[in-house]
């Protein structure tokens, strides 16, 4: 676990009797805001390399120090991380951020293709635009039109925290085996019609047909998930009208950007 020394000052000028290492922290870090920093981020020391995976905790038992201040920073500013490779750290050592980029999921929904009567078409262009536009881009799933198997599976990549951003294609129609959007709504927190509503206009600029996509996109966590029509070309149409745009909303979500305009630093010190 890691701690900015900024906050426990911060704490320490509102009342709190505390000293390095009172919250349990294993690494205090001068000149970097841990909670900002995306999850996946990389530290390196010397020679250790660690990843973020969580940041903040649920507090299931108020510790001393909220015994005697009422507050504890611990489960909204500390973070948690694994050991990708380990090394020696000491006090004054630098410490690098590396952020790593935003991770995204595809799904082809699709009888036909998951039982290998029709190839892919739409997943591979999806998961080349996000390739290009510089996402870390998951191998494409293909799923049958099961709602209940296709709700279970984005729930895992979100609740396991596999991808920042899940993209879907297929399902959005009016076919009785269409069922993208309802499974997508079956485990969203937030919906985010606006997405949705873009994509349309934006296709409806070309076709009137536009107007039969029942695509939607929601939130669950901290993964947006957005459904994309089956057609190739339609899914490569609706991608283009939003991709400039979700980089921004992804780094709000996952708190890797800041709407003040403060940049996150990327060397600090071990302390």
């Amino acid at each position: 676990s890691l701690l900015s020394l900024e906050k426990i000052e911060e704490f320490k000028q509102r009342g709190g009797d505390v000293v390095n290492g009172d919250f349990a922290e294993n690494i205090v870090v001068s000149g970097v805001d841990l909670r900002i920093l995306p999850v996946g981020s990389r530290l390196r020391v010397n020679d250790a390399l660690l990843e973020l995976t969580q940041i903040g905790k649920e507090c299931h038992q108020h510790c001393r120090i909220f015994e005697q201040v009422g507050d504890c920073i611990m489960p909204r500013e500390g973070v948690f991380a694994r050991v990708i490779s380990g090394g020696t750290i000491g006090k004054g050592d630098s410490i690098d951020v590396i952020i790593q980029p935003f991770r995204a999921a595809v799904i082809t929904v699709s009888d036909r293709s998951f039982a290998g009567e029709r190839p892919d078409e739409s997943g591979p262009i999806v998961a080349d635009m996000l390739g290009k536009a510089g996402y870390h881009v998951l191998p494409v799933e293909i799923l049958s039109d099961d709602r209940q198997c296709l709700a279970a599976r984005m729930k895992a990549i979100c609740d396991d925290n596999e991808a920042d951003l899940i993209v879907t294609t297929g399902g959005t129609g009016f076919s009785p085996r269409d069922c993208t959007p309802e499974a997508t709504m079956d485990i969203a927190e937030r919906v985010v019609p606006g997405i949705p509503e873009a994509m349309r206009a934006y296709s409806l600029q070309k076709t009137k047909r536009a107007m039969l996509s029942r695509a939607t996109a929601g939130i669950r966590g901290r993964t947006l998930i957005i459904n994309l029509p089956g057609s190739s070309r339609a899914a490569k149409e609706n991608l283009e009208c939003i991709i400039e745009a979700l980089h921004h909303g992804i780094e709000i979500l996952t708190s890797s950007s800041v709407e003040c305009g403060e940049t996150i630093k990327e060397r600090g010190n071990a302390l």
